[in-house]
């Protein structure tokens, strides 16, 4: 057991029992127990299986490629509409986990044979089609913007298209286009820091030093 996770449970408001009985479960799979990003990561071969992620609602164990595994007993849900990859396991008390307990095992076994066999998940593509209609319009009047939008990796092309076309009024759209159209000429992702670094972690602190 990683100590750093100890304190993650210490400290945690909500749901240490559960936390608890997840984390027994992965570690009994054998795999390795890291603090990433805030939360228990559980890993095999240095490659992410699953995680804990602790909600005021609930409490999740969360698969990295869970959109590979079987899920016989249908018990994993999308994070989100545009997911592609993680899937869930939600919980809302210590007695709906214990009961799945081998199950949940039999489903980290799965998932770790998923990256034994090199299983990836494609990279989410995007067409002039998924473009809302506010932003052909921008990109018609600022050159820069579309040339630099247009330069953006996939990924980030795609977050910032669900972003925009995710608000419902045409205003709103135009708004958030307005206010990050300087961070995509100057490169930047929706959750890229200015100096370079992703806001997410392992990335910048905010004084623009890197978290390891």
């Amino acid at each position: 057991m990683n100590p750093k996770v100890d304190d993650y449970i210490n400290k945690a408001k909500l749901w240490q029992t559960e936390i608890k009985t997840l984390r027994s479960i992965a570690i009994d799979c054998g795999l390795i127990e890291e603090l990433k990003w805030g939360v228990p990561v559980y890993t095999f071969n240095n490659k992410n299986i699953v995680l804990i992620g602790a909600f005021k609602e609930n409490v999740a164990l969360s698969f990295l490629k869970g959109v590979f595994l079987n899920d016989s007993e249908k018990i994993l849900t999308s994070p989100g509409a545009n997911s592609r990859s993680v899937k869930m396991a939600r919980f809302i008390n210590n007695s709906q986990i214990t009961k799945l307990k081998s199950v949940l095992k039999a489903y980290i076994f799965e998932a770790i044979e998923v990256e034994k066999s090199g299983l990836k998940v494609k990279a989410a593509t995007t067409s002039k089609n998924d473009f809302p209609e506010e932003l052909k319009t921008k990109f018609k009047k600022n050159s820069a913007l579309k040339k630099a939008f247009m330069a953006l990796t996939p990924g980030r092309q795609r977050a910032y298209i669900i972003f925009f076309s995710d608000a419902k009024q045409s205003s709103t759209r135009v708004d958030r286009i307005e206010k990050y159209t300087e961070r995509i000429i100057n490169g930047k992702g929706m959750n890229d820091c200015v100096c370079g670094l992703s806001n997410k972690m392992p990335a910048c602190d905010g004084s623009h030093k890197y978290i390891k």
